[in-house]
């Protein structure tokens, strides 16, 4: 590579490196400040962090607000491995033509955008709310059955199972496990990069999910923070130095999750399998 395409292309990593970087740090160095600062776009540090934070746990349930967020994406994710990675299973290693049909079905589906369904699962879980109160409306039950898993993350472990070792299973009839024996000895501790790609994807979606809660969830008591966040921010004269540190808050969870798993979130979105 010559001097000059070396230098536009190093360039432009630095550009759009910076891009990408700078919402964080505006969003951190806001919560330090007071709210007049960050409406005047001031881009220092400042030395009202930990106002902020108090004033934010003073003046709404943060706490609540995280349990009931965390809550809702902790199991939504493990229910969306578990019947996400048994459904990409069994369409790639038990084929048939009436699952390529169904599959493709499954496919199809994931064109309709949420907003088309959004009243006909409202209706359906307002009517069950008369019947099983714990799946009904204003329950964390009716945020996670409809959201717990997703055609794209079937779509997702069937393709990524296509690189699974097929000896494996044949190794594993012979000494004598059953089927559901060879997908939870066998199939998950291989496919564990595969898991862990999904869980991120899986828990970051939940965690920031914001038009569903906002419309099944209706006491506050059972507000998840994105929910929280958008009350801060619709107030007369909102304080955006709170309201930054709230969403820097926010941001600890998926941040720590992504960073723990990143190398196998790599490796499974490649499709390797270990």
């Amino acid at each position: 590579m010559s001097k000059p395409k070396k230098f536009f292309t190093y360039a432009f990593l630095i550009l759009a490196t910076l891009i990408s970087i700078f919402p964080f740090l505006w969003m951190i160095t806001s919560s330090t400040n007071m709210s007049v600062d960050v409406t005047k776009g001031r881009l220092l540090p400042g030395s009202h962090l930990f106002d902020n934070v108090r004033n934010l746990f003073n003046s709404v349930d943060m706490w609540q607000a995280l349990w009931n967020s965390a809550k809702i994406s902790i199991v939504t994710t493990i229910l969306s491995l578990l019947v996400a990675s048994a459904a990409g299973y069994g369409f790639e290693i038990y084929r048939s033509r009436a699952k390529d049909i169904v599959f493709n079905i499954l496919l199809a589906s994931m064109m309709i955008p949420f907003a088309a369904i959004m009243v006909p699962l409202y209706q359906m879980f307002a009517k069950v709310s008369s019947v099983i109160p714990f799946f009904g409306i204003d329950t964390a039950s009716a945020v996670i059955l409809p959201t717990f898993t997703t055609a794209f993350l079937i779509f997702f472990f069937r393709q990524s199972s296509k690189m699974f070792p097929k000896d494996l299973l044949e190794a594993g009839r012979m000494d004598g496990l059953t089927e559901i024996g060879l997908f939870f000895k066998i199939y998950m501790p291989t496919m564990k990069s595969t898991y862990a790609a999904a869980a991120i994807i899986t828990f970051l979606s939940s965690w920031n999910n914001y038009l569903w809660p906002l419309i099944v969830l209706q006491s506050p008591e059972n507000m998840t923070v994105p929910l929280l966040i958008s009350n801060l921010g619709s107030g007369y004269a909102p304080d955006y130095g709170m309201i930054m540190s709230a969403i820097v808050i926010t941001t600890l969870p998926t941040a720590l999750v992504f960073f723990v798993m990143q190398k196998h979130f790599v490796a499974g979105m490649t499709g390797s399998v270990k």
